[in-house]
């Protein structure tokens, strides 16, 4: 089905990988810490925001009086993430495909989380192996739904961002693959795969 494309990108949290339990029950920790309310819709609607852009909209839209700065509030999500991660992270039904084009066309990985967790993350679902290039947010100085992350995901494996096919579970990533010109596929709509995050 994807034949026609020269290479492939994928992003990470409820798209390749099925990790929407593990970011829910790290967002409620976090937020429960430093006091900030819950809004279910509201953080499912910001999937694919990098934390501390997530920290930053949060503190804003309930304004909060808070007692850290979104670096501490950081690294606290960062801290329990990579201590449970490894509970509840495993491969979506995109690893057929990704094993079906393993070997035939570069693949990438572009994600809001940072490389170092993003590495980790695709370590621990055997992944690692098939990715030729992973691209966190700490790569780029404009997150999703700005193109940047893709464009360098096509930069890295040496492909016409008009040849990539990016796959998107949330509406600010498959924007942002739009933005960057590629065909982008909602995993949702067309693979019937869901991110079970803050439904």
């Amino acid at each position: 089905m994807y034949d026609h494309f020269d290479a492939l990108i994928f992003d990470m949290d409820g798209t390749l990988v099925d990790s929407g339990q593990l970011h829910e029950v790290a967002w409620t920790e976090t937020l429960n810490r430093f006091a900030i309310p819950i809004d279910r819709p509201y953080m499912r609607s910001l999937a694919g925001v990098p934390t501390k852009g997530t920290l930053e909209l949060l503190i804003e839209k309930f304004n909060c009086e808070v007692s850290a700065t979104t670096i501490e509030m950081n690294e606290f999500k960062e801290a329990f993430v990579r201590e449970h991660m490894h509970k509840y992270v495993k491969p979506t039904a995109l690893l057929d495909i990704v094993k079906k084009y393993h070997g035939k066309k570069p693949m990438a990985v572009g994600t809001g989380a940072y490389t170092a967790e993003a590495e980790t993350i695709l370590r621990l679902c055997g992944l690692d192996q098939y990715i030729d290039a992973v691209v966190g947010a700490d790569q780029v100085g404009n997150p999703k739904p700005a193109p940047d992350t893709f464009l360098r995901c096509a930069e890295l494996l040496n492909a016409n961002p008009a040849r990539c096919v990016v796959f998107e579970d949330a509406q600010m990533g498959l924007l942002a693959a739009r933005n960057a010109g590629m065909e982008a596929i909602d995993v949702l709509a067309v693979l019937q795969i869901e991110n079970d995050y803050f439904l």
